[in-house]
């Protein structure tokens, strides 16, 4: 039965819900540690190796946390790891990048209009390139350039650039920032997993085995979790990006991507500046409003696709199966006259200027591409068009539903 559809959309669903719970978890928990870590104020009183202490004030109780530089001279009985916010964040965007650009890859990974793949091969490349980002940069952290970080942050946004740019000559729009985003977020995860947590092992072992760490690892430690720090505001934006179509749709999404990464360093640098001396610099929030605001004109650039253009492109395999199938002559007729006026290249409802998410229903090819999801949100529910624009009946409704379980029941 088609309705697996449904079933597969409540599994996409449920991963995203997932992704964004662990998502804030792991934000969360990185926000509280960099502003605690700046905010630590020395004291003589405080035990040996004793870097600093904070007091704090929250939920009705005091708390009182002390840091050490290296570690502390006993091994405490209960230690807290901050790890599984990091790797479930990961694991279940890795799942839903799996679920939408690789199971759908047909319709939301690859465009034709750039390059001409196999679905194979634009996963190949999916995959492969996060894989070969994280070695890069953690080669680059290795090497000498380890000595001077703002070298070395700078040669990481020219990677960042580079991906985006490239990212963006083979994938759909929304595939592009979405891997970007995947690109960071599996250098920030992968700085936990093989630097953060295994020279904080080392330490752990240490201490057990009565021996004097090496502040080495601490100081690795904090360098890895800097950069994350740093990246984590974009990566937010990328992963909201999809819903945005003056994002991710226009001519020099690539360069928006980047900017955003600017955008991520100022903001952090008020809040951590202010976290450690009590007064950010507000120039930072002049710069981020004017980068913003150059966003906000780059996005002003129309899609280039006409009319024509639309009906030139060949319709993958899958997409031909809706084009030829029974009824379909209908369903384009009932999605012409309710999602059009939206859905458009100039779209002609109200003051609408760009096609919702940049989904167009124009042409019979259009119509073909997005069957599923207009089988999804036109057909079983009700969430398009809205009521407020056009009221479909119920009987085009069933138009739709026929037309994509005649491909789907064969």
């Amino acid at each position: 039965m088609y309705d697996l559809a449904v079933m597969w959309e409540w599994i996409a669903f449920s991963v995203r819900w997932l992704h964004v719970i662990t998502a804030m978890a792991w934000i969360g928990a990185s926000f509280y540690f960099i502003a605690l870590d700046l905010m630590l104020k020395p004291n003589p009183a405080l035990p040996d190796g004793a870097y600093g202490e904070e007091w704090e004030v929250h939920g009705g109780g005091f708390y009182h946390t002390v840091k050490y530089l290296v570690a502390p001279a006993r091994m405490p009985e209960h230690l807290t790891w901050h790890k599984w916010q990091s790797y479930t964040t990961w694991l279940s965007g890795a799942a839903l990048l799996m679920i939408i650009y690789w199971v759908g890859g047909e319709l939301f990974l690859l465009d034709p209009t750039k390059v001409d793949l196999a679905l194979w091969q634009g996963i190949l490349i999916s995959g492969g390139s996060l894989t070969i980002g994280w070695l890069l940069y953690d080669q680059m952290c290795k090497s000498k350039l380890s000595d001077h970080p703002t070298v070395l942050m700078l040669l990481l946004f020219l990677i960042l650039v580079i991906m985006s740019w490239g990212y963006n000559q083979i994938f759909t729009g929304r595939a592009a920032l979405l891997h970007l985003g995947a690109f960071t977020a599996t250098i920030m995860t992968a700085n936990v997993f093989f630097q953060i947590m295994p020279n904080q092992r080392i330490v752990v072992e240490d201490l057990k085995a009565g021996r004097t760490p090496d502040a080495k690892y601490g100081k690795i430690a904090k360098v890895r979790s800097t950069h994350n720090n740093y990246l984590t505001l974009p990566v937010v934006f990328l992963m909201l990006s999809n819903h945005y179509p003056l994002a991710f749709g226009t001519e020099y999404s690539w360069i928006i991507a980047s900017l955003i990464f600017l955008t991520g360093v100022t903001i952090r640098h008020y809040f951590n500046t202010m976290h450690a001396t009590g007064k950010g610099p507000h120039w930072t929030w002049a710069v981020t409003v004017l980068l913003m605001v150059v966003i906000a004109w780059l996005s002003s650039v129309r899609p280039t696709e006409t009319w024509e253009d639309a009906e030139a492109r060949e319709l993958t395999p899958y997409e031909q199966k809706f084009a030829s199938a029974a009824g379909f002559e209908e369903a384009y007729d009932t999605v012409l006259g309710n999602c059009s006026m939206c859905h458009a290249r100039e779209p002609v409802y109200g003051t609408m200027k760009w096609a919702p998410k940049q989904v167009y229903l124009e042409t019979p090819g259009d119509v073909a591409r997005q069957a599923d999801q207009i089988y999804l949100q036109a057909g079983i529910s009700h969430a398009m068009p809205p009521p407020s624009a056009v009221q479909m009946d119920e009987d085009a409704r069933q138009t739709i539903i026929a037309w994509v379980r005649e491909v789907r029941d064969q």
